[in-house]
């Protein structure tokens, strides 16, 4: 009895080791457990039976596999579950380049994906590849907290529940005090971003433009108080906004009408003014220059095009509503 009960716990100690991604070396095993090489197989085998059994159920191909460059077995997972080390890398990189959040709510986010990787030397070795990044990390300059209003937003969107604000404007830093319908939550450039309807609003005293139906964009850090009410509002299906569809038109988030632009192209890369503007399409192919037309929303477009120079040229703009 005591030779199963020993087997069942060195069986168990070397899957549990191979599931946290380390590696089983033969000689250390036999000589911690005083076994022989015919022994250690037996228990590689009884592992590898148990995972094959585990693959059938769950459709995750798990294999026990000796790699020489690690000297020892190893787990290998051929349809992962967890990120790979590649995939967590990216991710970092990209919340870090970002700069959206601010260090107190940035690196515990951080912190967590590392964590939750279960292959321990990858795991540091994805952390030495962003140290420097996290070392240099710089705030924005309106340093708030924003993960509690996101949560909050976002939540009103999705249950239509009106939300009273206090906002404070880029212009004059002038504060006004809204009754709103959230509609959608979006990030653009270091910055997250609410679209909302004004509820009971006077658009001729407030707004530019007073027939605009579109949305008007709020920076969340600018928000200096906001209460969700119980309150909702109805959206018939046939008007309800589409997030995904406006993120197209707006890439930078500046209010404004819906219009058609068609301008022609003559820059070194045609692809990321095709990136940049996910509506655009290319309508003729010319000796002098590409012809490009594009929905856009808003005035930022203007000032995206002035800053490329003399690379875009011949600028028509139609209004479409």
């Amino acid at each position: 009895m005591k030779k199963e009960e020993d087997k069942a716990e060195r069986v168990l100690s070397m899957y549990s080791r191979l599931k946290q991604g380390k590696t089983i070396k033969k000689e250390e095993e036999c000589l911690q457990y005083g076994i022989s090489d015919r022994t250690f197989q037996r228990d590689i085998s009884t592992i590898q039976n148990f995972l094959q059994n585990q693959n059938n159920k769950t459709g995750e191909k798990q294999k026990i596999k000796f790699k020489s460059e690690f000297g020892g077995y190893r787990l290998i997972v051929e349809k992962q579950t967890q990120l790979e080390s590649k995939e967590l890398l990216a991710i970092c990189k990209v919340l870090l380049e970002s700069r959206s959040l601010v260090e107190e709510e940035m690196f515990p986010i951080i912190n967590k994906i590392l964590n939750l990787y279960g292959v321990e030397d990858e795991q540091k070795l994805v952390k030495e590849y962003i140290a420097n990044e996290m070392h240099h990390y710089v705030e924005l300059q309106h340093q708030e907290k924003l993960l509690d209003r996101l949560w909050k937003l976002e939540g009103a969107v999705k249950k239509r529940q009106y939300v009273e604000i206090r906002y404070k404007k880029l212009k004059n830093s002038q504060e006004v005090t809204r009754r709103i319908k959230p509609v959608g939550i979006m990030f653009s450039e270091f910055y997250y971003y609410l679209t909302a309807f004004i509820e009971n609003i006077d658009k001729e005293k407030e707004f530019h433009n007073p027939d605009d139906m579109f949305p008007t964009i709020y920076r969340i850090d600018r928000l200096k108080e906001m209460k969700v009410l119980e309150e909702t509002f109805y959206v018939p299906y046939g008007d309800r906004f589409e997030e995904g569809e406006f993120r197209k038109r707006i890439q930078f988030m500046y209010g404004g009408r819906l219009k058609r632009i068609r301008f022609k192209y003559r820059g070194n890369s045609l692809e990321s003014i095709l990136d940049r503007l996910p509506t655009a399409k290319v309508i003729k192919e010319e000796k002098e220059g590409v012809m490009i037309q594009a929905e856009v929303f808003g005035e930022g477009v203007d000032r995206w095009i002035k800053s490329q120079g003399d690379a875009i040229y011949d600028l028509e703009s139609f209004t479409m509503a």
